[in-house]
């Protein structure tokens, strides 16, 4: 019988401890000799030097351990908004995942929509309440809040345990022991200690363990037998029952402990190996999916690739390589295995998403079907806010660094580049943060110098009154293209086209997708410069060509008529408006809160318990630039916030 393989992600809101916990794992697994500390750079996971400076995760990183007879493939995913695709993309390739809760902070912004991702995605998730080292952070508030935020009854599994004001173990509920640490500083069983001893904890840890049966009673006849019965489930039969409760909707398994301290560690690795799916079955003829994209200096491009299939090195199709990734060290393999995850050198550019067949070939993501998200949906999920005018500091690195752009939007879906007719391009970023690590890669990984210019907020412009017709005509030597095209506006945000009758009859496959494209392409610029152009149906009513006519003719015709089609009095500015969530000390909530309404900001919702100030207010994207370094100053560092998009309104110019 084969190893089983383990796929999992782990998720959680900034500073919940995500990346420490990584690291208990994958000591607690014998794979790093120390936890690496996030605060000191040293965290295995973290290897850019960008990850290491800001001390968050910027690409989902990978690690492999064995666990209890378990291979596990383990991502360790971003936590800043800025790399939501990250995310997206990562757990397309698990079946089960952590959810990190701070006890200090409880559900936050992050938080939420991390799980919200998980419900989409269908991963089946547990929880981990971190921080409980401080015993002034409340368990039971945590779990209270896990309830009436997220939706679902956490069924605790381990207990903390504290002497003098210290974390000094945890207690399992379905081992019914305790575990405290050995002089290596490793989570070990303490066999002096029994629950039926009675010792400190032993009446706790039964309360939990009969709520568990009670729990789980709801999913397994023979539990709920004996329960009835008023007779003691055994733990074998309690952990097959607890397998479809943690598959429910309306339950979630919760360890707790620290992960800063080492406790609760073991148990939760070890529910990983209970809890979770199988890897699913698979297409045959598939050797496998692009999951990620990643770019090393000195290596390359290399692809992290999901195997569907078994099968040995001899049998690899010609010019394939496949190696371990463990951060950015690769180990090379003799064997793949279906289900396991592998970086993968291939003789042509693979894309995000896309099916390799066992012969070597390959098919286009946005056409096959598939579990992954093509990288279409997910452009259109992460809204660019900012944009950035980049060029080159001499005209003879311009194709290095095109070529360079190109691959890191590849590699980051959520990223785009425009470029410029004037030699320069526009990089298209969710946010600051985003912003700042891809200028940072672009001089480390590909050695490309240029010239950065000061962000800019990214506005919508919309069309709002209908347009044209207008003809428009370009000729290069004897071939020649024409066009008539007008536009009327869209309620929404989308984009349309509508081709006459006889031009789709008529015209070739490549024709229609090069006009299609041409005119999408120009939306992106925009009318004013200010930001895309949307909610716009363009209606082509003639189309004519000549044989052997060039796409960048298409191309240029195309966008020389929406120039003369649409004015700039034909188009209002909106702009986007963010939803900014802080909690500071109460003691700078009067400061904080007179800064935000300095900044166009409206106040939404206000709470607190007395310690702790929080809000919710709507403000505009361009009055908010720089505001960590603002609010840091205000609160002296000790403010926490999250933004998101919450909608564009007309701008007041």
């Amino acid at each position: 019988m084969s190893q089983p393989i383990r796929n999992i992600a782990i998720l959680a809101h900034v500073d919940a401890g995500k990346t420490t916990l990584s690291e208990r794992i994958l000591f607690a697994a014998g794979e790093v000799r120390r936890p690496g500390r996030v605060e000191d750079g040293l965290a295995t996971m973290d290897y850019m030097p960008e990850e290491k400076e800001r001390g968050i995760t910027i690409e989902s990183g990978v690690a492999h351990f064995e666990w209890k007879d378990s291979w596990f493939n383990f991502i360790d995913t971003p936590g800043h908004v800025d790399f939501g695709a990250e995310v997206d993309m990562a757990l397309s390739a698990v079946e089960g995942a952590v959810l990190v809760v701070s006890a200090a902070s409880g559900v936050e912004t992050q938080t939420i929509a991390a799980f919200k991702k998980l419900r989409e995605a269908g991963v089946r998730t547990i929880l981990f309440v971190n921080k409980l080292d401080n015993p002034d952070y409340s368990l039971d508030d945590t779990l209270i809040n896990i309830e009436e935020i997220l939706g679902v009854r956490p069924v605790l599994m381990t207990l903390p345990q504290y002497e003098n004001g210290r974390m000094t173990g945890v207690l399992d509920v379905l081992s019914q022991c305790r575990l405290t640490h050995s002089d290596t500083g490793e989570e070990v069983v303490d066999d002096g200690w029994n629950v039926e001893d009675g010792w400190d904890g032993s009446r706790e840890l039964k309360q939990h363990y009969a709520e568990a049966v009670e729990f789980a009673s709801n999913f397994d006849d023979e539990v709920l037998k004996l329960a009835m019965d008023g007779k003691r489930v055994p733990p074998k039969m309690l952990l097959q029952a607890l397998k479809a409760l943690a598959n429910s909707d309306d339950y979630a398994l919760c360890y707790a402990g620290s992960a800063m301290e080492g406790f609760g560690v073991r148990s939760l690795v070890t529910a990983l190996t209970f809890f979770l799916p199988d890897v699913p079955e698979f297409n045959e003829g598939e050797l496998g999916q692009v999951i990620r994209l990643r770019h090393f200096k000195g290596v390359g491009e290399i692809s992290l690739f999901r195997s569907h299939t078994d099968m040995e090195r001899k049998a690899w199709p010609a010019g394939f390589e496949f190696s371990r990734l463990k951060a950015n060290l690769l180990q090379p393999v003799d064997e793949i295995r279906a289900g396991d995850i592998y970086a993968m050198r291939t003789p042509f550019e693979t894309e995000l998403g896309q099916t390799i067949y066992l012969d070597g070939s390959g098919v286009n993501p946005e056409t096959q079907t598939s579990s992954l998200e093509p990288q279409s949906s997910i452009r259109d999920k992460y809204q660019p806010l900012l944009q950035t005018r980049v060029e080159c500091l001499g005209s003879e690195d311009y194709h290095h660094v095109e070529k360079s752009l190109n691959t890191l939007s590849r590699m980051d879906p959520s990223f785009r580049v425009q470029k410029d007719d004037g030699g320069f391009w526009y990089l298209h970023t969710v946010g600051e943060v985003q912003l700042d690590v891809l200028l940072a890669r672009l001089k480390r990984e590909f050695g490309c110098e240029v010239r950065a210019g000061s962000p800019e907020v990214r506005w919508q412009e919309r069309l709002c009154r209908d347009v044209g017709p207008v003809e428009n005509t370009f000729q290069l030597g004897p071939h020649k293209i024409s066009i008539k095209l007008s536009a009327t506006p869209l309620d929404s945000d989308a984009h349309d086209i509508r081709l006459s009758a006889e031009f789709l009859e008529t015209a070739p496959r490549e024709i229609l997708a090069g006009v299609r494209s041409a005119l999408l392409e120009s939306t992106e610029v925009g009318i004013l410069g200010k930001g895309a152009l949307v909610g716009v149906c363009f209606e082509v009513h003639e189309f004519t060509w000549t044989e052997g006519a060039l796409p960048p003719m298409i191309k240029k015709a195309c966008a020389d008529a929406v120039t003369k089609l649409i004015k700039p009095a034909d188009v209002r500015l909106y702009e986007p408006i963010m939803e900014l969530s802080l909690e500071c000390p109460v003691n700078f909530a009067g400061l904080v809160t007179g800064d935000i309404q300095a900044r166009d900001g409206k106040v939404k919702e206000i709470g607190g318990d007395g310690k702790t100030h929080f809000l919710k207010a709507d403000i505009p994207l361009r009055k908010i630039f720089g505001y960590a370094t603002g609010v840091r100053s205000i609160s002296k560092g000790t403010a926490l916030y999250s933004m998101k998009l919450l909608g564009y309104r007309p701008a007041a110019l």
